[in-house]
């Protein structure tokens, strides 16, 4: 009989290969003291130990193909940032020179007050980012105790073909792993927002985490199965599963090609209604990955990376110069800019103790609230994309809407900085649309006002969903509630597209739901016409649009609504899904 574990798939695909079980070694730092003479060379030992670390990690990144996907350097280079910064590069050093202890337990003094920090917010992928804090220690402390880092047994062993299993990986990890051919991985921690998962998907390795116990479970050299998109794992196959498993995969290696021939033709469902596709980017070198997949433009453009692993914020010229970029890279494809949306936990560097030392959760002061209580970051970054719009098409989107209070007083500033430009002779679109990001259960319910004043709605359903069932995904402990098809978070979504529909804006998804293949079809029925989602997505949701029927999911959609099981509401996307069946 086959043992079945689950987790959370995080990168869609099917894997058929040995396990390889990744053992390490524990780290367990000691406390000593140390006589004043000493100070100064252990001061110099723990610099050695962060210089050889970045050296490490350059030589990872210096293996990466040129071709490939931008943000896979990106993460690496996060890691190596993250060394710089005062909060793991000097707090540490002063703790040993005032203290007079030894490096390992001075850098796992600073680790552990960082982490309960990142412990303590509510935003999910911020709180995430307590592994890279993790990863970047974990990495330092191996040279420092002389530890045989596990990359070594990476490098030597022949991985190739085999299913990778561990407590977590590094985004260094997985791009070595890659390297030699893996056929997937299964770690028994993480989540679908940490830089490892996000790297998967990007390197399109089947990936499931989250599978607590896994290495207890699973053999060293037995042969299993796994399935990225459900986020199951399967050891002792019967020959009638290997079979399965070995058709779904043929079946995907023809996949990709048959979605590329897909690249030019327009997102029209059998029933003649046009749905706009769009792309997420988060750095101006993503545009490649929206050109290569032909999407109608970018719905989502991330601005923060502008401000972060920086002493200084960036100035209007820095977001001019940047916005006009991508731009004349996108050659006139429509691009939608968000605005600021970090919170003051993601500060510049204060001088005290590093710009990795959160403050502030992400129920505080965040997004569009921090804009408007510090407008010096406001102004110069709507200066920049009003003055960019001269350049093609822009629109200006407003994240964290929770009051119509926050809407005006944001439509009063754009008035504001508009006559600024004017008086200075700059060039801008005078019609620039502004929009807002529904992503609070209270900005769902009033969206019939937001749509009265607003030229476009935008859905951001990863945080419309946890602050709806007040879980956090990234939690292993309650993140199976997390749950798209709860019947609060499809009437928010359905209440937010009736909106728009009735004030005759659009409503775009720019969520993760956007591009997930199980719920297209429902939000087709449920009125959604414009998808912005990562560019890996959108060829494999514009086959589904255009083989449906809105007509007839419009039927089946109204059913769901009106469904308050949760099991017959899946059993009803089910059937939508794998059968087409509307009645």
């Amino acid at each position: 009989m086959s043992l079945e574990l689950n987790g959370i798939g995080v990168s869609k695909g099917i894997a058929i290969g040995k396990a390889h079980v990744l053992q390490r070694h524990v780290l367990e730092a000691v406390e000593y003291c140390l006589p004043q003479y000493k100070i100064a060379e252990e001061v110099a030992r723990f610099r050695r130990a962060v210089e050889n670390a970045k050296q490490q990690l350059r030589g990872i990144r210096d293996e990466i193909p040129s071709d490939a996907p931008s943000d896979i350097a990106a993460f690496i280079d996060t890691h190596i940032l993250m060394m710089d910064d005062a909060a793991l590069s000097s707090v540490p050093i002063n703790l040993i020179e005032t203290r007079r202890i030894n490096a390992e337990w001075a850098l796992q003094m600073q680790r552990d007050t960082l982490v309960r920090v990142f412990d303590e917010m509510d935003d999910p992928y911020l709180r995430t980012r307590k592994d890279d804090v993790d990863h970047v220690v974990n990495r330092i402390q191996r040279l420092l105790m002389n530890a045989e880092h596990h990359e070594g047994e990476v490098q030597e062993k022949r991985l190739k073909g085999c299913i990778i299993i561990a407590d977590d990986l590094t985004p260094a990890d997985t791009v070595l792993m890659q390297n030699q051919g893996i056929a997937g991985f299964i770690t028994e921690f993480g989540g679908p927002l940490s830089h490892t998962a996000i790297l998967a998907r990007s390197l399109g390795i089947p990936a499931v985490v989250g599978v607590r116990n896994a290495r207890r479970y699973l053999r060293d050299e037995e042969r299993i199965a796994i399935d990225g998109r459900q986020g199951s794992v399967l050891a002792d196959i019967t020959p009638e599963i290997l079979k399965y498993y070995r058709g779904l995969q043929r079946e995907e290696k023809h996949y990709p090609q048959e979605l590329k021939k897909l690249k030019w033709r327009n997102a029209i469902t059998r029933d003649g209604a046009p749905i706009k596709l769009m792309a997420n980017i988060e750095l101006p070198e993503d545009t490649r990955a929206v050109r290569a997949v032909g999407a109608e433009g970018v719905g989502l453009y991330r601005t923060e990376f502008l401000y972060m692993n920086r002493e200084t914020l960036p100035d209007e010229e820095e977001h001019y110069e940047t916005y006009r970029g991508v731009m004349k890279t996108l050659r006139g494809t429509p691009i939608t800019i968000r605005t600021l949306d970090l919170g003051s936990d993601k500060q510049v560097d204060s001088g005290r103790s590093g710009s990795l030392l959160p403050t502030n959760p992400a129920l505080g002061l965040r997004a569009i609230r921090l804009c408007l209580r510090d407008q010096s970051l406001f102004r110069p970054q709507l200066r920049a994309i009003l003055r960019a719009s001269s350049s093609g098409p822009v629109r200006i989107m407003i994240p964290m809407f929770s009051s119509t209070q926050e809407m005006f007083q944001v439509l009063q500033i754009i008035d504001e900085v508009k006559q600024e430009l004017r008086d200075s002779g700059l060039k801008f679109d005078q019609n620039v649309p502004v929009g807002g990001m529904i992503e609070v259960p209270a900005a769902a319910i009033s969206a019939h006002i937001f749509a009265k004043h607003l030229d476009f709605l935008s859905i951001g359903t990863n945080d419309l969903i946890q602050y709806t069932l007040a879980i956090d995904r990234v939690d292993d402990e309650v993140n199976y509630l997390y749950d798209p098809l709860h019947p609060s978070v499809l009437q928010l979504i359905a209440n937010t597209i009736r909106a728009g529909q009735r004030a005759d804006i659009p409503v775009a998804m720019c969520g993760e739901m956007a591009g997930d293949a199980r719920y297209t079809r429902l939000l087709l029925g449920m009125g959604l016409s414009e998808f912005s989602m990562h560019p890996s997505s959108l060829l494999e949701i514009k086959q589904l649009v255009n083989q449906s029927d809105v007509t007839a999911l419009t039927k089946l959609a109204k059913r769901i609504l009106r469904a308050t099981h949760h099991g017959e509401i899946c059993a009803l996307v089910e059937r939508l899904n794998d059968t087409g069946e509307t009645h």
